[in-house]
């Protein structure tokens, strides 16, 4: 069993009271009681804190973490020695202390466990990044023989994250307690993938501002968003890599989705610098490890060329369209090693307009139209709209890029001065103007949108963008980016999963977060 542990700052009993039955309340397993940031560190004072978390029913896991530590505790060793053998007789079911030591002072174990059931957590953390001693760290670590071993650093790539994975593994081969985490957002998949990989216990915070250390997930994401109830060892991974990450959306529809279809299946963030060589060590890493069990990865902004270019050193399958735009948003990872990718941006919004505007795709020959942007989405339009015979302009703010991408396909460019002489039936907006927070932007003026077009905003932050508004005050069809980003995702999910995808539930999941 992987518990999810949920810390305290504990400053004084009564500030610890209400959080510890927050924690309570967010599905703790386990309640750690950080005394090192007790005020007044009294022996009252602890044993009030743990009688408290003892009650919730919650197991109590007590650290009093030095400052030399990464911890708070700045007093004496011997100070630190009372205050854990407080927590210890108090009834604390874990007591976390570090396998190092100070010159000054020593820690005493045996004094502070005394003859009680308390399990012992030796830990050991490093805030700036991979130990290079690492090995070193690992073998001080077991020849102290604690009941848990436990080892946290600081990762700062990706990459940084398979040596906490490796550890966690081989413990849980061998059936040994252990606990690893790399800190840091490029960390983040190590507390996720905690219980997969048979971890003690991973940590969760009540909120971003009670995190006690960088990186930690909040309970209530862990326990949803993240499905850690539903995760085990069998179960599939997935993700999406991006650069930043962080507000990506697709983490929650992809899990909204698992969920609704029982399909075991975890996926996560993947923050990846933009380097090829970063993209290109983290697949390699991932395809190492079979028993990660990676099987599709969502490929976004600045890695769609890097994802192509990754499967062109290998010579992975390479969708058609997805080789003619350039540009890679999926990747399929088959249990015999296979790995392909495709692009779903173009399906999705081609399907997105013609529903929303009910055509086929006859339809688009001839049709005039306007795409404003040079970028990969706007590439992978020009592309699949240019296919099917629609006579398209490029209106992009570097000319240039304009021209070169209409030269390649075909098309004509023209310069954003020249938007007053627009002559479209259908307008799409591939750029980030109108995205939140600046939402009074719009590629056009109210007055270039007559009734009768169909305008479409790969926008879907906020939902109505400045550009829909404009179209549906001038009686045009409006198209929401929301429908494209649900179709792209909804693609995705039945490449991974061969089954069909609960669309409702996926735009629902968008529209709660929005």
């Amino acid at each position: 069993m992987t518990y999810l542990a949920i810390p305290i700052k504990v400053e004084s009993a009564a500030v610890a009271q209400d959080l510890i039955a927050q924690a309570a309340q967010a599905g703790a397993d386990i309640i750690e009681l950080r005394l090192d940031y007790l005020t007044i560190p009294t022996a009252d004072a602890v044993r009030q804190v743990v009688a408290e978390a003892r009650q919730t029913g919650c197991k109590v896991l007590a650290t009093c973490r030095a400052d030399w530590e990464g911890g708070s505790f700045k007093g004496s060793e011997k100070g630190r020695n009372a205050i854990l053998k407080q927590a210890v007789r108090a009834g604390a079911d874990y007591v976390d202390i570090e396998s190092a030591c100070r010159a000054d002072g020593e820690i005493q174990i045996e004094s502070i466990l005394g003859k009680t059931e308390t399990k012992l957590i030796r830990s050991n953390h490093d805030f700036n990044e991979l130990p290079g001693d690492w090995d070193k760290r690992l073998a001080r670590l077991a020849q102290q023989q604690p009941d848990i071993a436990k080892i946290a650093y600081k990762a700062n790539k990706i990459t940084d994250c398979f040596a906490a994975l490796d550890w966690l593994h081989s413990q849980q081969q061998q059936k040994h307690s252990a606990i690893a985490m790399a800190m840091g957002e490029a960390g983040t998949i190590t507390r996720l993938l905690a219980k997969k990989l048979g971890a003690f216990l991973t940590f969760a915070s009540l909120g971003d501002e009670q995190a006690t250390a960088p990186g930690q997930v909040t309970a209530k994401d862990i326990r949803q968003l993240y499905r850690f109830d539903a995760v085990n060892a069998q179960t599939k991974l997935f993700g999406v890599v991006a650069c930043p990450v962080g507000h990506s959306m697709s983490p929650a529809i992809h899990n909204a989705a698992f969920a609704e279809t029982d399909f075991d299946g975890l996926y996560v963030p993947l923050l990846v610098a933009p380097h090829f060589s970063e993209f290109q060590g983290m697949i390699h890493a991932f395809c190492r490890r079979q028993w990660l069990h990676l099987r599709g990865l969502s490929v976004t902004i600045p890695h769609k060329e890097n994802a192509l270019r990754y499967l062109q050193t290998i010579n992975g399958k390479i969708d058609s369209l997805a080789a003619k735009i350039g540009a890679v948003n999926t990747m399929i990872f088959s249990e015999n090693g296979e790995v392909s990718g495709c692009n779903t941006d173009y399906p999705g919004a081609l399907k997105a307009i013609m529903d929303g505007a009910k055509m086929g795709q006859g339809d688009f020959k001839g049709l005039p139209t306007a795409i404003f942007g040079a970028g990969g989405v706007a590439r992978a339009l020009v592309v699949g709209l240019t296919d099917l015979g629609a006579n398209v302009t490029i209106y992009n703010r570097t000319a240039e890029k304009a021209e070169k991408l209409a030269a390649e396909f075909g098309c004509e460019a023209a310069p954003l001065e020249a938007i007053g002489d627009l002559d479209a039936k259908l307008i799409i907006n591939c750029t980030s103007l109108g995205m939140t927070p600046n939402t009074n932007q719009c590629c056009v003026g109210a007055e270039a949108i007559k009734p009768g077009m169909i305008v479409f905003d790969t926008v879907y932050n906020p939902l109505q963008t400045q550009l829909l508004n404009y179209a549906r005050a001038a009686g045009a069809v409006a198209i929401d980016g929301l429908t494209m980003f649900v179709n792209q995702a909804a693609l995705q999910f039945e490449l991974f999963t061969g089954q069909n995808a609960p669309t409702d539930i996926m735009r629902q999941v968008v529209l709660e977060r929005l």
